[in-house]
């Protein structure tokens, strides 16, 4: 287990942890919150032996393998593919031990790196190290491209499936979501909740926190308070807490002001002096408690827009693209005034295209985009730095929108309303280069806000914001009068602002019929249509035709069954149906029985090279490790083949 043991932590001048006291037990998977800038990640920091403690003791099992996210990115030519095995540690041991033994013709060790190989998984190794690039997002005709051909979002995700890859006790991870889309992001948080280590993660992301951890530590002013529960619990327990310590504080404060009341009135009065002279000892002794302090709360509002054209836009066969590669193709999609789109769709499918279109920011490759009389469009990028300059300053960025949106804008007012997104002081004269990615994106706010838009287009607007800024974003877009079309990953966000879905797949843009949990099932079928090599499902679709669709086809009523007694015609249906069930899946049932044989063969064989392996008398050891070598294959070939059935069959059946 982990233990903090009157554990303070400096960084510098600035006290991160002040005596704190944490038992994590093994298998637990903790969320750690608080706001930026609380030390979260110096936290992380001493956990994985990069800082040390200022004093008391962090006592982690020596022998535990700690796995995190690197966060330097190395210039390599390797393939995607060798790069995250590459992270596999015992792996790539086994395999330098083999080199090795085998440079040197020494067949005993030999055998024994063939023996490690095989405890390290390498025969599945590869297709492991696939299955993680593949759940992450990635095509599979880039799972042998370069690492160097790769942009920053997906060098990240290398990063995190090379973490994943390798075998580890503890899992630390810092902010794993930023760089992911809806669907990886369902597929992490399955593989995640099955890993079976210990495991402290950093997030933003309230869904994604509920549905991982079991326990929640809370950084705060220095102190760390465990909270069994996920981040929903966690909240729960703290508004109690803070509620009692509240109640405690004003009873305390009552208390006091009674004694001083009594001693101020009667400590001249010789008769009650005794009396006075006890309560000013009663004071002296009196624990004090601390005033509840809270994070200051963050909230804004966009203001009202000066009008509301309808139709906002109108898309008519529109494509989108860079240059001569486009990515979707005939739009045909109109917006309504107050609309709430969330737009759905894998990495690569073109949801930041087709927002990027509509916000100028990229022409349109075919069609026609129709604008209502009087748009006017707030655009919030998925990189921030494309709508701000590294040398301005928040100040400088301001008063420049200010000559074209309000030329009445003074100084002060300026000021002022960059204090309503928390730059204060002399944050108005820093270097947008300089600012964190949260600062940055409540910049961007803050110009949007300025704009007066009547339509939001906002493409990952959470990434760099912490839980009370996306909390207020929430509160702000459901009450902005206009139109919002939202590209996010932030499900809790996409469930409290959006009432209605596209999806941007194959090429096109479709209404999706459904929700966000609707969404996570068809995305799960669609997986596991691949896995068995069929088509994949198509997306819940309205009853109603797509626009520009024809309307569909009528379908001619069923003839009516020969009159039957309800009794006998429900038998004889069900008898039929099982009878057809269980000829359906006689080849499954068959293929299994027939691997189950074959394992139970196998592992015998296992069993009797290990034994002769482990006797010194043994002559051929190389021999005997390039059976065991064989063995191990053929079990993990057969196991994943029985997985593919079992699935197969439970699918039919259920």
């Amino acid at each position: 287990m982990i233990t903090l043991r009157n554990l303070t932590l400096r960084r510098g001048t600035k006290v991160v942890l002040q005596d704190a006291n944490v038992v994590l037990n093994p298998g637990e998977k903790v969320g750690l919150v608080g706001r930026n800038g609380a030390g979260k990640s110096s936290l992380f920091a001493l956990l994985a032996s990069r800082l040390h403690a200022d004093a008391g003791d962090a006592e982690i099992p020596p022998t535990w393998r700690i796995g995190e996210v690197a966060q330097h990115m190395p210039e390599t030519t390797d393939a995607a593919t060798d790069f995250v095995l590459q992270g596999d540690q015992p792996l790539v041991a086994a395999q330098e031990e083999l080199a090795a033994a085998e440079a040197a013709d020494d067949g005993e060790a030999i055998a024994h790196a063939h023996l490690a190989l095989a405890d390290a998984g390498a025969f599945d190794a590869r297709a492991r190290a696939q299955a993680l690039l593949l759940g992450l997002g990635f095509r599979p005709a880039q799972l042998d491209a370069p690492v160097n051909s790769f942009s920053g979002g997906w060098r990240m995700r290398l990063q995190l499936a090379r973490a994943l890859m390798n075998p580890s006790d503890l899992l630390l991870l810092d902010e794993p979501t930023n760089h992911l889309d809806l669907d990886a992001l369902v597929w992490l948080e399955a593989w995640l909740q099955r890993y079976a280590g210990t495991m402290v993660v950093i997030s933003h992301d309230r869904e994604f926190l509920d549905a991982i951890t079991r326990v929640t530590l809370h950084l705060d002013n220095a102190t760390l308070t465990r909270y069994g529960g996920n981040y929903s619990a966690f909240e729960e327990m703290r508004a109690e807490r803070l509620s009692q310590a509240a109640q405690a504080f004003a009873k305390q404060q009552e208390r006091i002001a009674h004694l001083q009341r009594f001693i101020d009135r009667f400590k001249a009065k010789a008769t009650k002096a005794k009396q006075a002279q006890s309560r000013v000892k009663a004071l002296a002794r009196m624990e004090r408690l601390a005033p509840v302090l809270t994070e200051s709360e963050f909230d804004f509002e966009f203001r009202e827009p000066a009008n509301l054209p309808n139709p906002m836009l109108s898309l008519q066969q529109v494509s989108c693209g860079y240059g001569q590669m486009t990515i979707v193709r005939h739009v045909e999609r109109t917006v309504l005034a107050g609309q709430r789109v969330g737009i759905l769709g894998a990495n690569g499918q073109g949801k930041s295209t087709l927002v990027k279109t509509i916000a100028h920011m990229l022409p349109a490759l075919g069609g026609q985009i129709v604008e209502g009389k009087g748009l006017a469009i707030g655009y919030f990028a998925q990189q921030e730095m494309d709508l701000l300059s590294a040398d301005d300053t928040p100040l400088q960025r301001m008063v420049r929108l200010a000559r074209e949106v309000s030329p009445q804008a003074r100084e002060q007012e300026l000021r002022n309303f960059l204090g309503q997104f928390r730059f204060e002081g002399e944050m108005v004269h820093q270097r947008v280069g300089t600012l964190s990615g949260g600062e940055r994106a409540r910049l961007v706010l803050a110009t949007i806000v300025w704009q007066r838009p009547n339509l939001l287009l906002l493409d990952e607007p959470t990434n760099h914001l912490d839980l009370a800024t996306r909390e207020a974003l929430s509160i702000a877009l459901n009450e902005f009068e206009g139109t919002v079309m939202l590209v996010s990953h932030d499900r809790a966000l996409l469930r409290e602002v959006c009432d209605e879905f596209w999806l941007v797949t194959a090429g096109g843009v479709l209404p999706f019929d459904g929700d966000l949990d609707d969404y996570q099932r068809w995305l799960l079928e669609v997986s596991r249509a691949i896995a068995r090599g069929g088509e994949p499902p198509p997306p819940p679709r309205p009853g109603i035709a797509a626009e520009g669709a024809p309307p569909p086809s009528p379908v001619p009523a069923p003839a009516p069954a020969p009159k039957e007694e309800p009794r006998k015609a429900a038998g004889k249906a069900g008898r039929e149906a099982r009878a057809a069930l269980q000829a359906q899946t006689r080849p499954l049932r068959v293929e299994l029985q027939q691997i189950d044989a074959r394992l139970e063969k196998l592992a015998a064989e296992k069993a009797e090279v290990e034994a002769a392996l482990a006797d010194p008398a043994a002559s051929d050891f190389a021999e005997l490790g390039r059976r065991l070598a064989h063995v191990g294959a053929e079990v993990a070939m057969l196991e994943e083949r029985w997985l593919e059935l079992q699935t197969q069959l439970e699918d039919m059946t259920s």
